[in-house]
């Protein structure tokens, strides 16, 4: 079976380098040695423009399993991510990543980002990961968007 998963990400990988959508990174993990290591990548996703997440690049990993493309990713922000549908350890709750739902092998990386990035400005409110989070937004939107800007302020882009 890792020969099917690390053949898909590797041709996922290069279609990614022709072809990615602007702001967004998506790279393997480079390991001691410096081999690739294509069971990890660490990716950035631009916040989207004109909303409060505009102006940051949240980094994430995704971590591939062996049985890839047969289940989903696991993608992870940093710990203590603020948003409704991210797990305190940062792990991302969103339909396409569940693998008895919503994924299918056909999910490419790039729909994985542009999911994340769309769910960061349109949370799930019917399918909360957080408390705090959720709880802001669906009480106090008003603080849960001031609370969105300053977290765009701890992840500028990369220089």
């Amino acid at each position: 079976m890792s020969g099917i998963a690390r053949g898909r990400l590797a041709e996922e990988r290069k279609v990614w380098r022709k072809n990615h959508p602007h702001g967004f990174v998506a790279r393997p993990e480079t390991t001691s040695d410096g081999t690739l290591n294509l069971m990890t990548w660490h990716c950035s996703i631009p916040g989207k423009k004109d909303t409060d997440w505009d102006g940051g690049f949240y980094p994430l990993t995704m971590l591939f399993s062996e049985d890839y493309p047969s289940k989903p990713p696991k993608c992870k922000f940093p710990v203590g991510f603020f948003h409704p549908n991210i797990y305190p350890s940062g792990t991302v709750c969103l339909s396409i990543l569940n693998e008895d739902t919503g994924w299918k092998p056909s999910i490419t990386v790039k729909q994985i980002l542009t999911g994340i990035q769309e769910l960061l400005d349109a949370p799930n409110p019917s399918d909360p990961a957080q408390t705090d989070a959720y709880q802001l937004f669906v009480q106090d939107r008003k603080e849960y968007d001031r609370r969105v800007r300053q977290q765009a302020l701890k992840y500028p882009p990369a220089i």
